[in-house]
């Protein structure tokens, strides 16, 4: 793969163990590595690709907990824009039932390449919907060829509204169907070794589409096969609801009494959650996908993160399906966290309870982003700059309409102010992003090709 120096970086972000923050810093990067990292002029002088990212902030790539690219062929559909979240999916899954492999693949590359655009390197994605033929190999050859570090999770609905759950039967799959070809993704695509660029999770959908049978049998065969294990869970009042109706528990408590718990176990969502429930998670080891964004578009409702991370819960960001979001853009997400968890300090103020939290900072909201995700994933080679680690890293320019006035704090700004796209993105050491464009894909077809499917799937 060769080697690549960076130099000259007005601020080196690192998120290393100290949180160094070096003016003039670079790195030097082999076979998809980070060799060494110091101001420019400590590095070793090596012949080789050098980038001189002189006036501009280097951070960390930005690590994706949640999505489901498959949903950039639903954004902003009539019927779903003011919808809570039951009925956006009762709206939506008769167009989802029309996917095909086609549009699975180039819906990953609308997304994908949104997510690296704004300087996410490496992302998880919930795929759960697999009609006429569509399968996860199509979101894995999407992410090969444009060069993301990928998550993806085999994901399933076995209880159809026949059997009392949510989806309609024409989306849900057999509990058969569905544990043969999580085994087949697992043994056809995992890569458990350090510096991956594809692993592979099992991920049944929620509690009101997945029956008791299947969690419990996904979660046997990932502990098997040493993969992690992904679902929606405490997203909505209607969903704890159902549970409580249903099972008799509220959704942490039924999912725990599956199997559900451990380190190797993250949640997306965990909006409905009381005191109890967060020391459970923090004595168990589960990690959170956070998705501010979605759960204000859906008014799912404000997820207790500063309480989460200060019972030591991890928890890392999801951007989400962009049918709920309808953007895949990291850094504004990190945005959204922080100011969310600003006004959810507010009204527990207001409300006359103790307000022990401090504000979450614009650094903090990076910190989830990046090495929270990491943590999230399972990953202790993501989410930060230093020896060892992947060479995923952004740059973005300083000298900039949005930054203007913010110089006195350039990191800061970076998420308080306008969120920005990357000027360039690299991946495993690889340049994928070059002057704000992709340099592994061609959009305007990709565009053109996307929105003609989502017409047609919209429109039946």
């Amino acid at each position: 793969m060769g080697a690549l120096a960076i130099r000259n970086a007005e601020i080196l972000v690192t998120m290393d163990e100290q949180r160094r923050e070096i003016p003039g810093g670079g790195m030097i990067v082999r076979d998809g590595m980070i060799e060494s990292v110091a101001r420019s002029e400590e590095l070793e002088l090596v012949e080789t690709e050098t980038l001189d990212l002189s006036g501009h902030l280097v951070f960390p790539g930005l690590v994706n907990t949640h999505h489901h690219l498959y949903q950039t062929l639903t954004r902003a559909v009539p019927g779903a824009q003011d919808a809570n979240l039951f009925e956006w999916l009762r709206t939506l899954y008769p167009i989802w039932a029309r996917l095909t492999p086609e549009a699975v693949y180039v819906s990953a590359l609308v997304g994908m390449a949104e997510m690296l655009l704004s300087g996410c390197t490496t992302s998880s994605d919930h795929l759960y919907v697999f009609p006429n033929g569509a399968c996860l190999d199509d979101t894995i050859h999407a992410a090969r060829e444009i060069g993301i570090r990928f998550h993806p999770t085999r994901g399933s609905m076995s209880l159809g509204e026949s059997a009392g759950g949510l989806p309609p039967d024409s989306v849900v799959e057999s509990e058969r169907a569905i544990l043969a070809d999580s085994r087949r993704v697992i043994e056809s695509f995992h890569d458990p070794e350090r510096g991956a660029m594809l692993r592979v999770a099992l991920a049944p959908c929620s509690p009101f589409s997945v029956t008791a049978d299947v969690m419990r049998a996904s979660a046997d065969m990932a502990r098997d096969y040493g993969v992690r294990l992904h679902t929606h869970l405490a997203e909505t009042v209607d969903e704890e609801r159902f549970c409580v109706e249903k099972f008799g528990r509220k959704p942490l408590a039924y999912a725990n009494e599956l199997g559900w718990e451990g380190e190797d176990v993250w949640f997306a969502h965990m909006v409905h959650l009381d005191g109890k429930e967060i020391e459970a998670l923090a004595g168990s080891g589960c990690g959170v996908a956070h998705c501010p964004t979605s759960n204000m578009r859906l008014a799912s409702g404000i997820a207790p993160v500063q309480a989460l991370r200060l019972a030591g819960v991890d928890v890392g960001l999801g951007v989400d399906g962009s049918a709920s979001n309808d953007g895949s853009h990291m850094l504004a997400e990190a945005r959204q966290c922080m100011l969310l968890a600003r006004l959810a300090l507010a009204a527990s103020g207001r409300n006359g309870e103790s307000v022990s939290r401090t504000q979450l900072s614009a650094r903090e909201a990076l910190e989830l982003a990046t090495l929270g995700g990491a943590a999230v994933l399972g990953r202790d080679d993501i989410g930060a700059l230093r020896v060892g680690h992947c060479a995923d890293f952004f740059p973005i320019k300083t000298e900039r309409l949005a930054y203007a006035g913010a110089q006195h704090d350039l990191v800061a700004a970076a998420v308080l102010c306008a969120p920005q796209q990357a000027d360039v993105v690299v991946v495993n050491g690889k340049v994928v992003v070059k002057d704000g464009y992709l340099s592994t894909l061609e959009l305007g077809p990709v565009i053109e090709r996307h929105n003609r499917i989502a017409t047609g799937m919209v429109n039946g």
